[in-house]
């Protein structure tokens, strides 16, 4: 492992800066849909600038316009190293707002729609994706990630993940079946990433410049920024890189312009007074 890749599971070498999908068919869950041909240049664009971790769900989109079969249609067949991540668990609602939550028996399904979405005879990463918007729940989650585990045996995933989950959560999933991957919003455990680094599992923080949800401390970046000749997005980016080797950054767009702003975000460097201010 280097400053600017992490090993997967072990087995799959990826950059830590890669590219999170959701708003490549629309802004938010409930907002108008995307031009599709901006979706397929801000993939095509961002895997030619060496992205080779894309991080996607199946509930990203709605009708005829979702993240899954967009990067299908720019990517495949696609190049040799890259890794596609994807989630199953939230059900989308009327409204298209994931707010459901699928039953064990359900799963299977998901993962078979992924896989024919994406073109893939098998995921390289599934998470399951517990709870709606709001943080960990804390119900077990031990029967649902159970069903995973025997995808996982069949052949059709190579490494499982858990998202949106509390400690108890964590634990009882590596009872059932090797986790690869967390993906939790960012300060919600640090003891939990403490763990993941210390076990070798990757920690990538969902909503990494707020998406829209959540605060940033606008005020703080924005003088770091300043400091440094950089984006208030590219310092946010910068900072959570340099949180943890296992910290992996998936920031989300659907503009060719802030692709490129976000993964140039690579090559900044904070020193260790600029991140005690930005840490406060």
């Amino acid at each position: 492992m280097t400053i600017k890749t992490f090993s997967l599971g072990g087995d799959l070498t990826i950059r830590r800066l890669g590219f999170g999908a959701m708003r490549l068919a629309m802004g938010t869950f409930d907002g108008p849909a995307r031009d599709p041909g901006t979706g397929i240049a801000v993939l095509r664009r961002a895997v030619a600038l060496g992205v080779n971790h894309i991080d996607t769900a199946g509930f990203y989109g709605r009708g005829a316009g979702r993240a899954n079969e967009l990067i299908r249609t720019a990517l495949a067949p696609y190049p040799d190293g890259l890794v596609i991540a994807t989630k199953v668990g939230p059900l989308p609602g009327p409204g298209g707002v994931p707010s459901g939550q699928a039953t064990p028996g359900q799963l299977r399904s998901l993962v078979e729609a992924d896989l024919r979405a994406l073109g893939l005879d098998r995921l390289d990463l599934v998470y399951l994706r517990v709870g709606g918007v709001t943080g960990p729940g804390g119900e077990s989650i031990a029967e649902r990630f159970a069903v995973l585990a025997e995808l996982r045996e069949e052949g059709l995933i190579r490494h499982l993940g858990v998202s949106n989950v509390d400690a108890v959560q964590f634990a009882e999933a590596r009872t059932i079946a090797p986790v690869t991957a967390v993906q939790n919003a960012h300060g919600d455990d640090l003891g939990m990433l403490a763990d993941c680094e210390e076990s070798g599992i990757a920690y990538v923080p969902y909503f990494p410049l707020g998406g829209g949800r959540t605060p940033l401390d606008t005020e703080r970046l924005a003088k770091a920024a300043a400091r440094l000749g950089a984006t208030a997005a590219q310092v946010r980016i910068a900072s959570l890189l340099a949180t943890s080797p296992s910290v992996l950054a998936i920031p989300g767009t659907g503009s060719l312009d802030h692709l490129e702003e976000n993964l140039a975000a690579d090559d900044l460097v904070l020193d260790a007074e600029d991140l005690r201010e930005l840490r406060g």
